[in-house]
């Protein structure tokens, strides 16, 4: 990488946390899209300095967008979008639909995302082997973390406004959620 690295995010997708650099050579025509350090764009000599560089995120192929823009002179900003939507506008839905909690077992770090709307469950970039049950009080989603029980609940809150509230369990202790 270079030094004409002119914008750098940070996306928390259900399958792991992806760092876009873009790089724009406003000389040269360049424009480079890297994730995790990894190239995935390249364009060289493009005489038009503004427009959009469309890529996919993760191993869902999340779509993914930074529009360039002049402002004056030779001044650029650059915004990511992620599905069509602005990056704080994706992340505060992305907050609504999933819940995340960071933990370390076994001296293994671990990073486990339930996606709501499918109940999916993600650990390290792996979709689980999961088995839902309905109990008197919600349910409980079951999947295991090497030979470690582990349990994500769904109650309701008894508030409408708070809705069901989900927590997961680990050999039967709870895990505080991860702020993302």
């Amino acid at each position: 990488m270079s030094g004409d690295i002119v914008g750098v995010w940070d996306v928390s997708l259900s399958d792991g946390v992806y760092r876009i650099e873009f790089e724009h050579g406003t000389t040269t025509g360049k424009r480079v899209i890297y994730i995790n350090g990894k190239e995935v764009l390249r364009r060289d000599w493009m005489f038009k300095l503004v427009g959009k560089e469309t890529f996919s995120i993760g191993s869902t192929d999340t779509k993914a967008s930074i529009n360039i823009e002049a402002i004056t002179g030779f001044s650029y900003e650059y915004t990511l979008e992620i599905n069509g939507k602005s990056l704080q506008t994706f992340l505060d839905n992305r907050s609504k639909i999933s819940k995340t909690w960071v933990l370390k077992l076994d001296g293994a770090d671990y990073r486990i995302v339930l996606e709501k709307d499918t109940m999916d469950v993600w650990c390290n970039g792996q979709k689980m082997e999961t088995m839902g049950e309905f109990t008197e009080n919600g349910s409980e989603t079951h999947f295991a973390l090497g030979n470690r029980e582990c349990c994500i609940k769904a109650t309701t809150s008894g508030r409408k406004r708070n809705g069901i509230v989900h927590s997961l369990l680990v050999d039967g202790i709870g895990i505080e959620e991860a702020i993302e």
